[in-house]
């Protein structure tokens, strides 16, 4: 589970070169272009933050179960990086931004009932992100009888609900991936459009434009 050979940040910084120098300053553009590049943006990092979820997945339910280095599962850590990746995922087909749809998995090399994987991962978002439900256990409330039938007391009895398995972990990857190099090429498109508004701006009327405070790395 890699990551596309470019999210084109660079490329949409630099205005072509991705090694030329770092630019004295960066301002800030408000029109449809560059709202659109960021809301693009967004959702690519949110696909990255996926596929690192993923990846994290695999190691976590891949350490020996038995033998003399024997590794027990974090269902801590499985239930946090997998609620992530359901979260992150899902938010990507948000309807309020409408940068991906489900008709976006069609254009893409993946199984053929991608679909229905789609709709589980929608439900499993749902399920494990609940306001309200304990997505971990169920629990039974009995009362305790001893072998003359008499009333012990009471009982909470609770059952584990299973954790995600490899294989969905991998396909979630998989898709996340795929997604990623379709928006990283709608990306690179949006690049274009943003720098030909900038490139009809006069020098002054960049320089009128708010400056960009980038953090220092």
């Amino acid at each position: 589970m890699g990551e596309p050979g470019t999210n084109g940040d660079e490329a949409g910084t630099n205005g072509s070169d991705p090694e030329a120098a770092a630019p004295n300053a960066v301002r800030k553009l408000a029109a449809p272009e560059s709202d659109e590049l960021a809301v693009l943006a967004s959702v690519f990092e949110d696909l990255q933050y996926v596929l690192r979820c993923c990846e994290h997945l695999v190691t976590a339910l891949g350490g020996p179960d038995a033998g003399p280095v024997r590794v027990d599962t974090d269902d801590a850590l499985v239930e946090a990086l997998w609620t992530g990746a359901l979260i992150g995922y899902v938010r990507c087909f948000s309807g309020r931004i409408g940068v991906l749809t489900d008709e976006d998995l069609t254009k893409l090399e993946l199984p053929d009932d991608i679909g229905d994987f789609h709709a589980m991962a929608k439900k499993l978002r749902d399920h494990y992100a609940s306001r309200h439900v304990n997505p971990r256990e169920a629990f039974t409330i009995g009362a305790a009888q001893a072998n003359d039938g008499s009333l012990m007391g009471v009982a909470v009895v609770s059952a584990p609900r299973p954790i995600v398995d490899d294989t969905t972990v991998r396909l979630l990857g998989r898709v996340a991936y795929s997604l990623s190099g379709l928006v990283d090429a709608r990306m690179q498109e949006a690049q274009n459009k943003v720098l030909g508004v900038a490139r009809e701006m006069s020098t002054l009327q960049l320089s009128s434009l708010p400056l960009v405070h980038l953090a220092e790395v």
